[in-house]
């Protein structure tokens, strides 16, 4: 078995947007909404806390005691969700750092994650949480380090703000960049800035351009992108695998099939991801699946 030191492995917990859609039309690629953790340099990060963080936290009652890393996006109902039931922020002796930008409206992600567990919105507040939870503010363009591992953020276009996130350690790279829309007529310099020559770029990728530009109902404005656009963002920074990430709710498995075949197209070295998708980023290659989903197990350089 390899040495957590050394290890660099992405996992996908939830990968909705919106709002969760569990039923027999998303068995495959699941209906849990924002989550993702990383595995690198012997440190845990998790980035947002959507209702796939309910299921992560299942799995780690099995690890404990735990510490991790949280980092959010942003405090849209669907990155935050899971928060309040996620089980080892109840148990004592387990620790959390948790992260995330103050909002334009000045509040902080532990005000924002107080709120949402205050009555009438929820039965017990924040505070009956036994672990030892230690909330930080970020600077927008703010580097941090943890140990060896660098974790970059840039702001992305969204309403209420969003921030994208960029993990480093040993040369390799990934970018978590989601809820963001791409602009009209030029790439975002700062999807690229955090993408540029990324080991695996997960990219928000809800819509297609007909919706997203449909004229019985755009999208245009919602704060979304497109998987073309995840395209051109790949191959301008020069990314060596693409994920299709934050899957509308209304896609069931066959529509995102039919995503995944026509982003392959395009891009050879893409996935849409799934619940249970585990990339490990050297050598870059999937190392395990909890889905039905058929890839290929070795990702060509």
């Amino acid at each position: 078995m390899s040495n957590p030191q050394d290890q660099f492995t992405v996992r996908f917990w939830g990968v909705r947007g919106s709002i969760a859609c569990p039923g027999q039309s998303t068995v495959r690629y699941g209906g849990n909404t924002s989550c993702v953790e990383m595995r690198v340099g012997g440190q845990r990060l998790i980035f947002d806390g959507g209702t796939g963080l309910r299921v992560l936290g299942q799995a780690l009652t099995a690890e404990m005691p735990v510490e991790a890393h949280l980092f959010f996006s942003h405090s849209h109902w669907d990155h935050i969700q899971g928060f309040p039931f996620f089980v080892p922020a109840f148990i004592p002796n387990n620790r959390f750092h948790i992260y995330g930008t103050v909002a334009p409206n000045g509040s902080t992600i532990e005000q924002r994650l107080n709120d949402q567990m205050l009555h009438p919105n929820f039965p017990v507040p924040l505070q009956v949480m036994g672990a030892d939870l230690k909330f930080y503010d970020l600077s927008i363009g703010q580097s941090m380090q943890l140990g060896e591992v660098q974790i970059e953020n840039a702001l992305l276009n969204h309403p209420g703000e969003a921030v994208g996130y960029r993990v480093s350690w040993q040369g390799g790279a990934v970018a978590y960049i989601t809820d963001t829309e791409h602009f009209p007529d030029r790439l975002d310099e700062n999807v690229l800035w955090l993408a540029r020559n990324a080991d695996l770029l997960i990219y928000d990728a809800t819509y297609t351009d007909e919706e997203y530009y449909s004229e019985r109902m755009s999208r245009i404005g919602w704060g979304h992108s497109t998987w073309q656009e995840a395209v051109k963002v790949a191959k301008a920074a020069n990314v060596r695998q693409l994920v299709i990430f934050h899957h509308d709710p209304l896609h069931d498995d066959n529509f995102m099939d039919q995503v995944r075949s026509l982003t392959a197209e395009q891009f050879p070295n893409s996935l849409v991801a799934w619940e249970g998708l585990e990339v490990a980023i050297s050598p870059l290659t999937v190392v395990s699946s909890a889905s039905k989903v058929a890839v290929e197990t070795q990702i060509s350089a």
